[in-house]
């Protein structure tokens, strides 16, 4: 089994412990489900768990000015 797209946020991070709770719940979940895939999605769950406000502030890109 592998999970991907966990984000790296730094322990102050006001998100941090609500995404590491979040990463429990999740591979807790996947241990105990009978659906077995090869390759799940942490973004994806989050998408359906979050408000939309706290995901786009775990996931936010920033941008790049004049393409630097």
């Amino acid at each position: 089994m592998k999970v991907t797209e966990i984000p790296l946020l730094k322990e102050d991070d006001p998100h941090f412990f609500m995404a590491s709770l979040r990463l429990e719940i999740f591979l807790k979940t996947l241990y105990c489900s009978k659906r077995k895939k090869n390759v799940y999605s942490f973004r994806d769950y989050l998408k359906r768990a979050l408000k939309w406000q706290d995901y786009l502030a775990i996931y936010q890109e920033e941008e790049l000015k004049h393409n630097a």
